[in-house]
């Protein structure tokens, strides 16, 4: 099944401010919670949830189809 996912414009700017291998760990977990849907938050409503990665995390949402990433962070 494919998935969709829109990301916040704080998110899209974060991703514009980190240097190439932040955005790629970024965007490496973002792609890994994409594909998990068993660890979404149900769909609709204001729930949300964590995923992480080994150097990164992502806030979201879910939709019915896809995720809505609120906020991502990143260590360097």
């Amino acid at each position: 099944m494919l998935y969709e996912v829109d990301l916040a414009v704080r998110v899209e700017d974060a991703l514009d401010e980190l240097p190439v291998d932040g955005r790629q760990k970024a965007m490496e977990t973002i792609a890994a919670t994409l594909v998990w849907p068993e660890g979404w938050p149900q769909p609709g409503g204001w729930h949300g949830a964590f995923a992480f990665g080994p150097r990164s995390w992502v806030w979201f949402t879910a939709f019915l189809g896809g995720i809505q990433v609120i906020d991502i962070g990143w260590t360097g």
